[in-house]
């Protein structure tokens, strides 16, 4: 019984090393696109996006992260940098619904109470479902595409820094590539393709990518808080 107590004190101690444990913020910055139309620079932010994310810190190196973010896509041949897609001239924007879950993992002991370990480059992986709009059928004599909501899955994949404000704010910078399953998010599916002459849609699935600053308040005690005081 006594070990077993002596257990149990010394787990509580070391939970309470770390202090907050709870996070919930909001992102802003840049999303562009890779595909079909436009250009192909992997992290080139040409639409402004944003979104919210929530944090529960297991330990000092892990947290589980939810988030949602709401991204504005666009791609213009005019600006891809590519002579083909350049005389081709074609264009989309598109607005995707995104919510995302996964792990977060720390280079360095993270702890924004202790100034010794507020500060420590991270890496996330995610699973997201994924909401926009896709070609359904054309219409107006095929002048016109008529578009239809659908869902599919995507991997974000991404690395951040983030450190100390104070004992409760933190900032953050991220950049995330968001692997999709899906080649029409730039309008580029058999409806389309097949009606426009000398379109030559690529081979691989879309991408997407999202780089932004984030602001979070953290919060919360382990639950041997109480007992340690």
């Amino acid at each position: 019984m006594k070990k077993n107590i002596l257990i149990l004190v010394l787990t509580c101690i070391a939970y309470t090393s770390f202090s907050q444990i709870h996070e919930v913020g909001v992102f802003l910055g840049g999303s562009n696109f890779i595909g079909d139309v436009g250009s192909t620079n992997y992290i080139y932010p040409n639409e402004v996006s944003g979104g919210l994310v929530y944090k529960y810190n297991l330990n000092p190196r892990i947290a589980l992260r939810g988030t949602y973010t709401y991204l504005s896509l666009s791609g213009n041949d005019a600006n891809s940098g590519n002579s083909f897609r350049e005389s081709r001239g074609f264009n989309f924007s598109n607005k995707i619904h995104e919510f995302a879950a996964g792990i977060e993992y720390n280079f360095f002991d993270y702890n924004i109470r202790n100034p010794e370990q507020s500060f420590t480059p991270y890496i996330l992986t995610e699973i997201a479902v994924m909401n926009y709009k896709k070609p359904k059928a054309l219409i107006n004599s095929g002048r016109d595409i008529l578009l239809e909501n659908t869902f599919s899955v995507a991997i974000p994949l991404g690395v951040g820094i983030k450190g100390r404000i104070s004992d409760h704010l933190a900032y953050g910078f991220e950049a995330a590539v968001r692997l999709t399953f899906t080649d029409d998010i730039d309008f580029s599916s058999e409806i389309v393709t097949d009606r426009i002459p000398n379109f030559s849609p690529g081979n691989g699935n879309d991408f997407y990518t999202f780089t932004a600053f984030s602001l979070v308040y953290t919060f919360g005690r382990p639950p041997c808080y109480a007992e340690r005081e």
